[in-house]
């Protein structure tokens, strides 16, 4: 395969998504990188989350529920979905790789790879008492914070504003 050209929107992208540890949606995405790029497309985001996706630069993430969440981190971990808020949190936790080895004891074939997600409470929605922190919001795609941002316990989320 030819290397591709550069681009200066799968970088800003790519930049986007590094500053991030909430696993935005495309859409999520678009509004962010639109502000520093106001003529990027839509369809130009979704080409390029495809292309750094299949190039292995960025990790799509299909937890069962039809929205795709991208990952800036693409070393091995896990995600939990909050299915209070929709978020989606990384997990620290040790590797269980090994459970390819027990497939494969129970296959007659070949187990390449594994793909494990979690469901629960996030920490958030736990501390509020099992409260759904989400103020009516579809919290799936993420937020527009940045990596390593927390909101104080008494904040309360912005309205969508359907943008």
């Amino acid at each position: 395969m030819a290397a591709r050209k550069h681009s200066r929107q799968r970088d800003s992208i790519k930049e986007f998504l590094m500053t991030r540890e909430d696993h935005p949606t495309a859409d999520v995405i678009y509004r962010n990188v639109r502000q520093r790029s106001p003529s990027i497309s839509l369809g130009t985001i979704y080409r390029n989350l495809t292309l750094l996706a299949q190039d292995g630069e960025i990790s799509r993430l299909n937890l069962g529920d039809g929205v795709d969440r991208f990952d800036g981190d693409t070393s091995p971990h896990y995600h939990l979905l909050c299915e209070k808020c929709g978020g989606v949190v990384d997990l620290e936790m040790d590797d269980i790789s090994s459970v390819l080895e027990k497939a494969a004891a129970h296959f007659d074939g070949h187990v390449a790879g594994h793909v494990t997600y979690f469901y629960g409470t996030c920490g958030r929605c736990t501390k509020s008492g099992g409260m759904d922190l989400s103020g009516g919001m579809d919290l799936s795609g993420g937020t527009d914070l940045p990596r390593g941002t927390e909101l104080p316990e008494d904040t309360a989320l912005p309205e969508e504003s359907g943008a």
